[in-house]
């Protein structure tokens, strides 16, 4: 997940309005939006409804029947990516599945944060929404309002962090928030200016790629688009997965909690 940016307020009707782009290479295979188990796949009940990453294990985003959430970013540094270290998107399916309160399970994951490459977890569990910058080992609080990650630390201003945020910011004042325009935010192709650019050790080339909302090169590129909606007795998930040919897949899914 590359890409997440919310309105948390936690007083009203609806909590959490919560809106992600997925970014990986397209040859990594994933499932789509669907309900399954993360610790225990012989249960009756499936309790995690998110997409799959068939090659770690993990998630990028989710929500349990409890009403929980979870959404990872990497962190993108000049150093390589190590190979040996634990899949972070065990880290989404194991808050999903768990039933401490968001800042006790960040605290304890905070003391082992080094042995995963770098990332940001967002979690809320249905009272608070905190965040964790595990290269620092740092607990963020959220603060009500308009906030977003992408990946660098939490609020950092890349452009198109800023831009969707503004953006997210307009609808919300308009009250046009829903799910198709949301999702249009999210499918931007407009790559930042040079002058804007970050530098995180890929080449300008690729940066530019990076720096759009919606990404799209021959190997790599957006692979899902999310809108979750947590209220306070019952969620609202829709994700589209796309691969290098385009949008495959649009999944929906409602439930009381």
């Amino acid at each position: 997940m590359c890409l997440i940016a919310w309105n948390w307020q936690p007083a009203s009707h609806t909590p959490l309005l919560l809106l992600a782009n997925r970014d990986e290479f397209y040859a990594r295979p994933a499932l789509p939006l669907h309900w399954w188990q993360a610790d225990d796949p012989a249960r009756d009940r499936a309790t995690v409804l998110a997409g799959k990453d068939l090659q770690g294990g993990g998630t990028w985003l989710g929500v349990s029947r409890s009403g929980r959430l979870a959404a990872l970013t990497n962190y993108r540094t000049p150093e390589p990516t190590r190979t040996d270290t634990p899949s972070r998107g065990e880290l989404v399916a194991a808050f999903l599945e768990e039933a401490t309160d968001a800042e006790t399970y960040l605290q304890a994951l905070a003391q082992r944060a080094g042995d995963y490459n770098p990332f940001n977890l967002l979690v809320f569990d249905g009272e608070r929404l905190l965040g964790l910058e595990s290269r620092s080992a740092r607990l963020v609080p959220m603060q009500a309002g308009i906030g977003a990650v992408s990946n660098a630390d939490f609020h950092t201003p890349w452009p198109k962090l800023t831009q969707l945020t503004t953006r997210l910011q307009a609808q919300m004042e308009q009250g046009t928030t829903d799910t198709p325009r949301l999702l249009g935010l999210l499918h931007d192709p407009t790559r930042a200016p040079d002058a804007a650019l970050p530098a995180t050790g890929v080449s300008r080339e690729f940066e530019r790629a990076l720096s759009a909302t919606f990404i799209a090169t021959p190997g790599y590129g957006t692979r899902a688009s999310s809108v979750v909606r947590i209220h306070q007795h019952h969620a609202e998930f829709t994700e589209q997965s796309f691969d290098a040919t385009g949008l495959r897949t649009t999944a929906q899914q409602s439930f009381r909690f």
